[in-house]
């Protein structure tokens, strides 16, 4: 008897198809597949969300200077003369940003490593290459997900029977964040 469930593919179509589907479930918040494919990515989403919960807090803040160009407003960057030439002018802006300690950014190449990158697409009237927008999964799990299970133990998703699919009569579920 094997430890986990075949679902008919071969080994990497089955990661592959286990990984998007843990991906889509994090990102979208719930999903419908069949009732082996939701047992299967109720173990895995739980495992990532676990590891989240537990470094959601291990970091330490820094405050740094950065050079940022200066911009007019219309946002273009204010550029001067300087020996014949044109050249951006910037800003020296102290920042504060989050520092994974060690065990943090180890979680976080773990889950970033396991799923897939998510591209959301805007339609703000901009051109076509530039209204897609890299979403962050590491930090939506530490940042939004994990707050929210911080007291708990586990149980992090719920799976509802939708009844047999219309084709083939497999049992179809939700499989839900709580």
């Amino acid at each position: 008897m094997s430890g986990y469930r075949k679902l008919g593919r071969t080994a990497s179509q089955r990661k592959a198809l286990l990984r998007n589907q843990v991906t889509n479930l994090l990102y979208n918040g719930k999903i419908t597949t069949t009732e082996s494919k939701a047992k299967e990515i109720r173990s895995i989403a739980e495992k990532l969300i676990t590891l989240a919960v537990k470094e959601k807090d291990n970091f330490d803040e820094v405050t740094v200077t950065a050079k940022v160009a200066k911009k007019d407003a219309e946002g273009k960057r204010v550029k001067e003369v300087v020996n014949g030439k044109r050249v951006t002018v910037y800003d020296n802006v102290e920042k504060t940003i989050k520092k994974d300690r060690p065990s943090r950014l180890n979680a976080r190449r773990k889950i970033l490593a396991y799923l897939y990158p998510v591209t959301e697409y805007t339609n703000d009237g901009r051109k076509a290459h530039s209204n897609t927008v890299k979403v962050d999964m590491a930090k939506k799990l530490f940042e939004e997900i994990a707050p929210k299970y911080e007291g708990r133990n586990g149980g992090y998703t719920r799976i509802l029977k939708l009844g047999a699919r219309r084709g083939d009569g497999a049992e179809t579920v939700i499989i839900e964040l709580i």
